[in-house]
């Protein structure tokens, strides 16, 4: 009982000195790097396994013949893309070269992004593109989530641990390290510096404190108004935002009726969830004061001819099945009925 009593006592002095002693600086950051390890490798495992999915364990989203090719991913992104996202998507459908160049350029920057991450491998610039690709992910499909917005979620929570990183840099168990070592003359290098992970950026306290609280001003005001802006919740009540990803919704525009008796209408499917096709099972024809000229059911929409479809993509598109008419969003046609 003396020799427990003892040990406690001897525990709480320790704490009590510990307590008023200093920490140097350099076992201070030595702390951070190591705190933030987790925060680096599994930043970097995301994106790495984003890239990964597509270059080796799932080839078939690079694959332009594969059903999982990811134009049709981009394609059901289209109708809720911000800051005129939507029209460059569009324009990268209708043109592969451009499309395929572009899946590939950003499934690899994704795969050495992450990579580097997870091996502390200029670490800065790599947390760097992690913070422009959860911009572009957020503002491409952040819209999207049936149940809870998934999407947003998972962009907002990169574009912060990406801010993190660059910020302190986390270099414990990084191989920036070890080409610090191997080249000592680079620890003055302000170009290794803001590249890499070793040491602290090559600014001063007060430039640094003005750059981090301007990145935590941006990361707050994106993530959080990007979030006002779909769901509310914020200083508006809750809603589903200008662009539902529950509720599928057709946009009809351009509609004519021919002089042999035919209808054109251009059909856009811009809202609701990729997960399942819209099926539409009755159409009508109505004047302005709601009066019908013109009727189509189930088995007049069904036995259209494929003809009738006019689709503006390659991808996701309009076409007949057993119940009408069914299209995924993102799918845009001009129908002739």
């Amino acid at each position: 009982m003396f020799n427990q009593t003892e040990n406690a006592a001897d525990s709480t002095n320790d704490q009590e000195e510990l307590v008023g002693t200093s920490i140097a600086p350099s076992t201070q950051y030595w702390m951070v790097g190591i705190g933030l390890l987790a925060v680096r490798i599994i930043q970097g495992f995301i994106y790495w396994g984003g890239g990964s999915r597509r270059f080796i364990y799932a080839p078939d989203k690079l694959n332009p013949d594969a059903p999982h090719w990811m134009a049709y991913k981009f394609q059901t992104a289209m109708p809720g893309a911000l800051l005129g996202l939507e029209h460059i998507i569009s324009f990268m459908l209708q043109h592969f070269w451009l499309l395929y160049a572009g899946v590939i350029l950003f499934s690899a920057a994704e795969l050495i992004a992450g990579l580097f991450l997870m091996l502390g491998l200029f670490t800065r610039i790599s947390a760097l593109l992690s913070m422009l690709f959860s911009v572009l992910l957020m503002l491409m499909f952040g819209w999207q989530g049936a149940t809870c917005i998934d999407e947003w979620t998972m962009a907002a929570c990169n574009l912060a641990m990406g801010t993190t990183i660059f910020l302190c840099g986390s270099h414990v168990y990084a191989f920036d390290n070890i080409i610090l070592k191997k080249k000592p003359h680079l620890t003055g290098s302000r170009v290794f510096n803001w590249c890499c992970g070793s040491l602290p950026l090559p600014v001063s306290p007060v430039a640094y404190k003005k750059l981090a609280l301007g990145l935590l001003v941006f990361v707050v005001v994106f993530d959080v108004g990007t979030y006002s802006y779909y769901r509310g919740s914020v200083v508006t009540p809750y809603h589903h935002g200008p662009v539902s990803p529950t509720t599928h919704h057709i946009s009809l525009t351009n509609g004519k009726l021919l002089s042999d008796g035919r209808v054109t209408v251009h059909a856009y499917l811009d809202a609701g969830t990729p997960e399942a096709p819209e099926h539409i099972m009755e159409a009508w024809l109505k004047t302005s004061s709601g009066e019908t000229i013109m009727y189509w059911d189930t088995a007049m929409l069904s036995s259209l001819p494929q003809d009738s479809f006019r689709n503006d993509y390659d991808y996701n598109q309009f076409s007949v099945s057993h119940y009408g008419i069914q299209a995924v969003v993102g799918s845009a046609a001009t129908i002739v009925f």
